[in-house]
């Protein structure tokens, strides 16, 4: 168990949060969410150690080991990956190393055989011999094979290097396992793998992540930063946040009587206990949200941009015909004869690794790239707008501020509207006079989502539209696509977003051919896992 006291951060002065009070318990998942800047890895980093808080105290209990997902990709480079992955035991991979080298000792003393008696018993009641197939178990759960186990971590690829480190981090059956952004660069077999993984796992676990499914999946309850303050909640992520906006319209209409507003949570919570199958933890979780009482919904200060796209015209019949398209990059075939059709109320989604794939195709389409070979035609009536992977090239060397920008693709180009528009998608103030080119990540993501809805096309085709956004501006954009009555064709790694909007599945492998399947994207998942 972590017992919170009292805790409070200051920052530059200002305070980050203040009077903490919490308590994570054995056998929970706790998700740890927050607008940008609102001091998630902040706070993760004091639990675990890591960072001294201003004021208040952190407790855990004695003998609790603690595994922390480390984020330096290169900090276990001379070692091997199966050597990486043990030092998340790191009394343990001591002792094997100790012992080895008493053993390697042409001569051994008598002290060195009761030190070796010693660290053998250690090392037994460690599981230290069940250590290697262990971590070889992660490993491959986690996508990296056997014959990858004894290599070099410096020669090993950045992605799956991240593979290592979250394998080192579950590794030994900790008790208490803290993790940021665990699902960062996963494919999707991984993040299942991982999700099982966690929903047997006996001890605590913490969790920063800005995916929804994952948090849905995997949480009991909900650690929200916000006002200032750190609250705990029963429940998911998707259960935070209906009842967040249940209480946001209870509280606009504060003339409803009291026994309303108690049957309305009440049918909510009902609703909602039922909602989740697949969770091992739904029947424990049911228990507790049935305990909920009104003062124990969430209010929150969230803001969520506005997205909505609304296509000028209605697209006809003939959309989009792309025909044995193939593409060689680097020497590497990313496509290859590719071919479909686009039909009226498709709506696309790219999935799988091969994101090279994914962008040459839109490339491609778009007319930015030419195939090797093969032919792309659309309709007439069809027009599209793009939003690339890499938007560099809209904000380089650009002195424009925001204003300015978002007026080269408006047809009113009056301030007072651009202006507002710009205020819906939380640019408010004087942040509209901000030069775009010191805009961060995620400002430059809404500004290219602003771009397209004042684009009024019928096809909208987005390269990882939700990378740098925040699980606010995520929600907005998945119901953006949602409501949308035109065409879509998305390339994403948010698994609520794909299986929430789209109705077609385009699945590139390893060698560039297209897996084409008319299906919701948990359905294609189940297909997959029984071919």
């Amino acid at each position: 168990m972590i017992t919170v006291s009292d805790l409070g951060l200051q920052y530059s002065g200002q305070p980050l949060f203040s009077h903490v009070d919490l308590q994570f318990v054995k056998g929970n998942c706790y998700g740890i969410i927050g607008a940008n800047g609102a001091g998630k890895s902040t706070f993760l980093k004091i639990l675990s150690g890591e960072l001294e808080a201003t004021s208040g105290e952190v407790n855990i209990l004695p003998k609790t080991r603690m595994s922390v997902l480390k984020q330096d990709q290169n900090a276990y480079n001379e070692f091997t990956v199966m050597d990486t992955v043990i030092m998340g035991n790191q009394r343990l991979y001591d002792i094997g190393k100790e012992k080895d080298a008493l053993y390697a000792k042409e001569e051994m003393t008598e002290a060195d055989g009761i030190r070796a008696c010693e660290l053998e018993e250690e090392f037994a009641e460690m599981n230290g011999w069940e250590a290697e197939s262990d971590a070889s178990r992660i490993l491959q759960g986690l996508g990296i094979p056997v014959s990858m186990h004894q290599d070099l971590m410096e020669n090993v690829d950045g992605r799956l290097k991240v593979k290592v480190l979250l394998a080192q981090a579950l590794f030994g059956n900790p008790d208490i396992l803290m993790m940021d952004e665990p699902t960062n660069n996963l494919d999707i077999n991984a993040i299942n793998w991982l999700e099982d993984f966690l929903l047997d796992f006996e001890g605590t676990v913490i969790v920063v992540s800005h995916d929804r499914h994952f948090l849905n999946t995997i949480c009991t309850h909900i650690v929200d930063i916000d006002y200032n303050k750190i609250k705990m909640y029963v429940g998911n992520y998707d259960f935070w946040y209906d009842a967040s906006q249940l209480m946001q319209n209870l509280m606009k209409n504060q003339s409803k009587k009291n026994e309303e507003k108690a049957q309305e949570l009440k049918e909510f919570i009902s609703r909602f206990s039922a909602n989740k199958s697949k969770s091992k933890q739904a029947t424990s979780r049911r228990k507790l949200l049935e305990k909920i009482s009104m003062d124990e919904i969430p209010a929150s200060s969230r803001r969520y941009p506005w997205v909505a796209f609304s296509p000028d015209r209605e697209v006809g019949k003939d959309i989009l015909f792309v025909t044995e398209v193939s593409k060689t990059i680097d020497g590497v075939k990313v496509l290859d004869k590719v071919s479909f059709t686009v039909n009226h109320g498709d709506k696309i989604a790219f999935v799988g690794d091969n994101e090279n794939a994914h962008t040459a195709l839109f490339k491609i389409i778009t007319g930015e790239m030419e195939p090797d070979e093969g032919t792309v035609k659309w309709g007439q009536t069809a027009t599209f707008s793009y939003f690339p992977k890499d938007n560099t090239e809209f904000f380089k060397d650009n002195g424009d501020n925001l204003v300015e920008w978002l007026r080269e693709f408006s047809e009113d180009k009056h301030e007072a509207y651009l202006r507002g528009f710009l205020g819906r998608m939380l640019f408010s103030g004087d942040d509209v006079y901000k030069q775009v080119k010191v805009l961060s990540g995620g400002e430059k993501v809404r500004c290219m989502l602003s771009r397209m809805m004042l684009s009024g096309a019928n096809v909208l085709l987005l390269d990882q539209p939700t990378n740098h956004l925040d699980l606010e501006s995520i929600a907005a954009v998945n119901n953006g696509l949602e409501a949308v009555k035109c065409n879509v064709l998305v390339s994403s790694h948010d698994h609520q977003l794909v299986q929430t909007v789209c109705n077609r599945i385009f699945d590139f492998t390893d060698d560039g051919r297209l897996i084409d399947r008319l299906m919701s994207y948990d359905e294609y998942l189940e297909s997959q896992a029984q071919a």
